[in-house]
């Protein structure tokens, strides 16, 4: 399997950050209550779940189906699952009576391919092995792979060639592929938020490496998420005020095939090549599946293509560090 990208570090759920659920518990409850940890993986990453409620039981509760959730919806859209559906659907091509959340995910693709004129496009996932393959020689061509493979690679890439329906999922052409890495994450962070809710559970905090946050903090205060700095991505460069938001970051930091740089797994569908325009970018939407999938496509637009749909959209807002290290934001 080639390697993935680092940006997604654990799923953490803060829940009621002071503890505080809908249904108060009486006067003597004690806001900070014990946290209830679940630590793993999910979707290739290291991941946890962290919940400090008063109740322990609607605590655990909620951990418990969290944790069920995540490895369902894992089932269907990891790439580094053997038996996952979409490594099936790689494998053949096609897959009949999908999963209704397959269907579900790859129509907000669609929505999301549309709106950005197919900068973002889970087809990308031949790039991503092409690359993988040749950047694994030891005599790899700094310059990235021949002219005549990217070119016969570019031909198997285009959501226009997915066939999704209820009925089935089908490819167009041999050597088709899907990734979901730039959607599904935040996706299960927007199914986890439903869970909560439905939980009866408010002013939470849910990390699955894109943020999302349900309500204002108990005390009625924003939610600041930290941005990693592009140069340091172990310290962070700035924070944003959420409310009832997501945030997702992008930056070609997350993963480099080669040493300098130069390509990375941010991958333009139509000329095959990285992302450099932004040394970061950070998306808040309404959404963590909004905010995952046009992060990765506004890392390959200029700032007036995205103002241009911030606008279409009439909501969000979108903080970048450019190439030369300036920091601007842009808002509908």
């Amino acid at each position: 399997m080639p390697p993935h990208p680092s940006r997604r570090r654990f799923i953490r759920i803060a829940a009621a950050a002071a503890g505080l659920p809908l249904v108060p518990f009486g006067r003597n409850a004690r806001a900070e209550g014990r946290a209830v940890t679940w630590r793993g993986l999910a979707l290739g990453a290291a991941a946890e779940l962290r919940i400090h409620h008063p109740d322990r039981a609607v605590a655990e509760r909620a951990i418990a189906r969290a944790r069920a959730e995540v490895q369902r919806l894992e089932r269907l859209f990891s790439l580094y699952r053997a038996d996952s559906a979409l490594v099936a659907l790689n494998r053949t091509g096609i897959a009949a009576a999908p999963a209704p959340e397959m269907v579900d995910l790859l129509t907000r693709c669609r929505d999301h391919w549309a709106l950005t004129d197919g900068a973002f496009d889970p087809s990308v996932q031949p790039l991503w092995a092409l690359y993988a393959a040749h950047f694994s020689r030891g005599d790899a061509d700094p310059a990235g792979p021949a002219r005549d493979l990217l070119a016969d690679t570019l031909d198997t890439v285009g959501f226009s060639k997915v066939l999704v329906s209820r009925d089935r999922i089908a490819f167009a052409r041999r050597g088709m592929a899907l990734t979901l890495n730039g959607i599904a994450q935040g996706y299960i962070t927007d199914r986890v938020v439903g869970l909560l809710r439905a939980e009866g559970l408010a002013h939470s905090l849910v990390d699955l490496g894109e943020c999302r946050t349900l309500d204002a903090r108990p005390d009625g205060s924003a939610w600041a998420v930290g941005i990693a700095d592009p140069d340091r991505p172990d310290r962070i460069g700035e924070t944003v005020a959420i409310v009832d938001e997501a945030v997702a970051t992008s930056g070609g930091y997350g993963f480099r095939f080669d040493a300098p740089g130069r390509f990375n797994h941010l991958l333009d569908p139509q000329s095959g090549g990285s992302a450099g325009r932004y040394r970061s970018l950070t998306v808040v939407m309404p959404t963590a599946t909004a905010a995952d999938a046009l992060s990765t496509a506004f890392s390959l637009m200029p700032a007036e293509r995205i103002l241009a749909i911030l606008r279409r959209l009439r909501h969000g807002r979108v903080h970048v560090v450019d190439a030369g290290g300036a920091r601007r934001v842009l808002a509908a």
